[in-house]
């Protein structure tokens, strides 16, 4: 078969200009054969690599194909288009995807080109001190009167670890990465709306013939900052959000255009908000840590997964309940996610119906009532 095969690709090389796309003579003398094209084939004359599989299907399941099969021929031609294709895609792989024109040192370059460093260091310049110590955060003192409260950059190593963790398909950690999203776009908005709208009082003093400045440090701290993540650059916008609001308030108290007990209700309020915020991240960091749920991903919620994967998406929805529908089929997704799936039509619709499935279990359980035999959701595997 290999010699027939050779000496009808050989025969095909001399008569390719002669025959028209979608036909091919299998051996000398023979008379052109017709195969099947498509659009999107790798090759130019749409030589359809999916349907003449299919069509020859038996004689490639065949332990002894047999020679006088009438599909033999476009057999042949399919395995001599499967040797082709496989060093095509070698050679894209060793070009590195570069176009045909281009030489193959070239090509090399793209593959020993460094990553992309900062061309300087990433600075945050805060005035406050409330901003500051919202940045810094604060353990709790020795003697246990001052508890502890979040920061932002503690946050931002949270956020980091979630987003790590949305590399492993897990549907929590983008759950929780997209309650961030909204927690920190909400607070931004919030902060940015009502500086902009106290500053509104300064520039109407203005335009009475008063001028007043907004108040700023002495001598202002500049933060570097190199974070690893796109969410510890989010916790930064969000610290000079505030940071800016608190110099606005200060200002608007120090100008008379603010009592103190108001000034210092509005950013109490946005203080007890952010940290609030934070303890719902935590809560999802704090649990998807554990070493037993390292590996839990949607995979885990398919039928048929091993007795490990089941204790975990045991342990998640007894915790958490379960993910929403769309984050679960990747639907909805965060900002900035690590995961890489590349899901077929069918693959989506087996999310859907497992993401379905597992809402309507939770409804069920939550119209019975609680299970007073549960254990509780911080004790897993």
């Amino acid at each position: 078969m290999s010699n027939t095969t050779s000496a009808a690709s050989r025969h095909k090389g001399t008569q390719a200009a002669e025959l028209p796309p979608g036909t091919f003579v299998p051996y000398p003398g023979a008379a052109a054969e017709q195969f099947l094209r498509t659009t999107d084939s790798p090759f130019d004359d749409g030589y359809d690599m999916a349907a003449e599989q299919s069509a020859v299907q038996h004689l490639i399941d065949a332990d002894d194909p047999d020679p006088s099969d009438p599909m033999w021929w476009r057999f042949a031609e399919f395995q001599q288009r499967e040797g082709r294709l496989r060093q095509m895609r070698a050679e894209y792989k060793s070009m590195n995807a570069a176009p045909t024109s281009v030489t193959q040192q070239e090509a090399y370059k793209l593959r020993e080109l460094g990553g992309l460093v900062d061309d300087d260091d990433d600075l945050m310049t805060l005035h406050t001190k409330e901003g500051y110590r919202m940045f810094l955060g604060r353990r709790r003192d020795p003697d246990g009167r001052l508890p502890a409260i979040p920061g932002g950059r503690t946050l931002a190593s949270s956020l980091r670890l979630l987003w790590a963790r949305s590399a492993l398909d897990n549907p929590y950690a983008d759950w929780a990465l997209l309650l961030a999203d909204q927690y920190v776009a909400q607070l931004k908005e919030e902060l940015r709306s009502e500086a902009d709208e106290l500053k509104g009082r300064l520039e109407a003093m203005a335009d009475r013939g008063l001028k007043l400045s907004v108040l700023r440090s002495r001598e202002p701290k500049a933060v570097e900052l190199g974070f690893k993540s796109p969410y510890g650059y989010a916790v930064a916008q969000l610290i000079v959000e505030y940071d800016y609001f608190v110099r606005i308030v200060k200002t608007l108290i120090r100008k008379d255009l603010l009592s103190d007990e108001e000034g210092r209700a509005r950013i109490r309020h946005h203080t007890r908000r952010f940290r609030a915020d934070c303890m719902r991240v935590f809560r999802f960091e704090k649990f998807l840590v554990q070493p037993e749920l390292y590996e839990l991903s949607r995979r885990d919620f398919v039928p048929g997964a091993d007795e490990m994967a089941v204790k975990r998406v045991q342990a998640v929805l007894q915790y958490f309940g379960p993910v929403p529908q769309e984050v679960f089929t990747g639907a909805l997704a965060p900002r900035h996610s690590r995961r890489r799936a590349n899901l077929s039509a069918e693959e989506r619709q087996l999310l859907a119906t497992v993401a379905a499935q597992i809402e309507a279990e939770a409804q069920a359980q939550a119209d019975a009532g609680p299970d007073e035999d549960a254990e509780g959701g911080e004790e897993l595997l």
